[in-house]
């Protein structure tokens, strides 16, 4: 039962994986704010990890696999993403024109935030 509800969480992981990987030369340049926190990467860092640890909490509430985790799926959801966002930015400074930044990980644990606000707002806990 673990792995049916937590598919689509990594699929998801997976896939942002893959785009955070890509080599800098490879990706658009896109942005659109006034300070670096607000470029269209912090932004996206942001909506990205508030999709997976919304989609994470919820694997994580409804499978019965492993009782820990379903009865505080959310605590475990943003200990799993807040690695995940570190493990992702370490790997990123050996990828080519990629390096560590320590904005992308704040948007990312900003985003943590909001994926456990829409987790909430869901299931109405």
């Amino acid at each position: 039962m673990f792995w049916k509800y937590n598919l689509p969480t990594i699929i998801w992981a997976t896939f942002v994986l893959f785009l955070t990987l890509l080599p800098g030369n490879q990706m658009p340049d896109i942005t659109f704010s006034l300070t670096e926190l607000l470029k269209f990467d912090k932004v996206a860092h942001f909506f990205v990890f508030a999709v997976l640890v919304c989609l994470m909490s919820i694997g994580f509430a409804k499978q019965n696999t492993y009782s820990t985790i379903h009865f505080k799926p959310v605590r475990h959801a943003l200990l799993v993403s807040i690695l995940y966002g570190i493990m992702i930015e370490i790997l990123q400074s050996y990828i080519p024109e990629r390096n560590f930044e320590i904005n992308d990980l704040i948007a990312n644990t900003l985003g943590c935030g909001l994926g456990v606000g829409l987790f909430y707002v869901i299931y109405r806990i």
